[in-house]
């Protein structure tokens, strides 16, 4: 049985992953397993033809090394294609409202499908057991169903917000995803309800039996090709054959004795980077958690991350990232300077990345010999797309370009979007001492920053550092979640900031977490939703 501890936002993942380390897998095995879990019980948030970020540590191999699987905008993408069709900006000046919403519903919204790839992968690579075996218990959640959680329905029944559509659009626009997420009365499932998805379920055991290259070359490939073409669907079988993903190095940082791990672009890491050498250079522990000193201090170096990530990070492959300046000490020490002379940096509304959806998942995954999975993966907002036959939705990434030739973020064939996953791991020496991920969108490297300087800084369990109250500044207002205190907001706006304050205790993103403290675990669930942490 392999010692370890498993953080994730959905229950039934957690516990398939927890027993598949107790019949003897390893980290990577409960992981994919726990994923794939995810892709039946979370399935707008997540599924095999979405993308996503994995990083892992395995301490008993010396291996150290993300797999990227973000997905690319179709080969018949152009530059132009949608610019006729711009109504207007979104209301919160984040995307644009297309005629058709034809970027965030439907056939023409999915960038390729890599997860299910990215899963074979890193079990062929780094696993113990195949895709067919791990593959089981969610195929078993499809076949038995599951009770539909509140925070999934709390998602389908979502408003339209900001010009953007009500999300049960996602579920009944498409009769192919109606089948399965409508009664015969055309409502949706409650909470508690059972859902069963058995076209999902002959899916995932076709790939159990002829493996992950059919959904990319084979029947299925074929299926979903012949579906696209009879749509107007951008998505070929050209695209999928052309499917590949990225093996790459973690970027790092040293902060304060630790040392800090994280992904590459077109995943966050960059901006965990940078804003840790910018507040590097400042006493947050005698600032005191969540004062004054220490919110406007932080945000400062949210805004100044969000500036450069707007303007000077992107698609490594469609964007020369000025690398070396961006993690230098040096540069982080100028902008830190800034912010001790008390100037505000501007954050100008841009469309660049701000766009990105908030409904993904994360898993956590580690045992007590310091072996470790980070893996953030999503459907975006999910396109409302079935094949149908085949029961699983496809993403809707396309949603977070700009339409706008001649932008940082405008479409290109072959284009990945950045994306602010950045599954983290912060080592003590050569030490795994904390992982870190979540979901959330473009919130998601406040979260985990927020998370790392709870454990750094202030020497937090894990489940301290996932539950403190949090804050964020990605536009020159700090928003606050209701429990930083209403004096440290007066606070604020007295020093001239601008703050929005949100009804609720925990907002995006859901952080979890894992601790290992010589070789002992603490795990951390963020309290906004029904996940959980726990070991075997």
């Amino acid at each position: 049985m392999t010692n370890g501890m498993i953080s994730a936002p959905q229950p039934e993942a957690v516990e398939t992953g927890l027993e598949i380390l107790k019949s003897g897998g390893n980290v990577v095995d409960a992981a994919i397993g726990a994923a794939l879990v995810q892709t039946v019980v979370d399935p707008q948030m997540c599924g095999i033809a979405g993308f996503g970020s994995l990083h892992l540590y395995l301490a008993d191999k010396n291996i150290h090394t993300c797999l990227d699987f973000h997905g690319r905008a179709p080969l018949a993408t152009r530059p132009e294609m949608w610019e006729q069709l711009i109504i207007r900006e979104c209301d919160d000046g984040f995307g644009f409202v297309l005629s058709g919403e034809v970027n965030e519903i439907g056939y023409q919204s999915m960038t390729t499908p890599l997860t299910i790839k990215a899963f074979d992968q890193a079990l062929q690579r780094f696993g113990t057991r195949s895709l067919a075996a791990v593959m089981e218990p969610a195929i078993q959640y499809c076949e038995d169903g599951f009770p539909v959680r509140p925070a999934v329905h709390g998602f389908w029944t979502r408003p339209a917000e900001s010009g953007r559509i009500a999300r049960i659009r996602g579920l009944t626009d498409d009769p192919a995803t109606a089948k399965i997420y409508t009664k015969s009365d055309g409502s949706l499932y409650g909470i508690g309800e059972l859902l069963r998805n058995p076209d999902m379920a002959r899916t995932y055991r076709h790939i159990a039996e002829f493996g992950v290259e059919d959904f990319y070359t084979g029947e299925i490939a074929r299926t979903i090709d012949a579906d696209m073409r009879a749509n107007g669907g951008l998505l070929t079988y050209e695209d999928l054959k052309a499917c590949e993903t990225e093996t790459v190095e973690p970027l790092w940082t040293d902060y304060r004795g630790f040392r800090v791990a994280t992904n590459q672009p077109p995943g966050g890491g960059l901006m965990i980077i940078l804003m840790l050498n910018i507040l590097e250079n400042f006493d947050l522990a005698a600032m005191g958690h969540n004062s004054p000193d220490y919110i406007a201090t932080v945000s400062e170096a949210m805004k100044i991350a969000t500036v450069d990530k707007d303007n000077r990070m992107g698609d490594p492959r469609f964007f020369d990232i000025p690398f070396a300046e961006l993690m230098s000490k040096d540069y982080a020490k100028s902008m830190a300077a800034r912010i001790k002379r008390g100037e505000k940096t501007p954050v100008p509304r841009m469309n660049s990345g701000a766009n990105e959806s908030k409904e993904t998942t994360h898993i956590c995954v580690a045992d007590r010999a310091g072996n470790c999975v980070s893996m953030t993966h999503s459907l975006g907002s999910s396109s409302g797309v079935v094949t149908d036959g085949l029961g699983f939705m496809y993403n809707n990434c396309m949603m977070v370009f700009d339409p706008r030739p001649g932008q940082p973020g405008s479409l290109a064939a072959g284009k990945a979007r950045f994306s602010a996953m950045s599954p983290t791991i912060v080592f003590k020496g050569d030490t795994p001492y904390f992982l870190v991920g979540s979901p959330g969108g473009t919130t998601i490297t406040m979260g985990n920053l927020q998370a790392t300087l709870n454990v750094m800084d202030f020497a937090m369990t894990a489940q301290e550092a996932v539950s403190a109250p949090r804050f964020m500044a990605t536009s020159d207002t700090i928003e606050v979640t209701n429990r930083i205190f209403r004096s440290t907001e007066r606070e604020l706006q007295a020093r001239g900031y601008a703050t929005h304050r949100h009804a609720v205790s925990h907002m995006m993103p859901h952080v979890h977490g894992i601790r290992i403290v010589d070789g002992k675990l603490d795990g951390g669930a963020d309290p906004s939703n029904d996940g959980m942490a726990a070991q075997v």
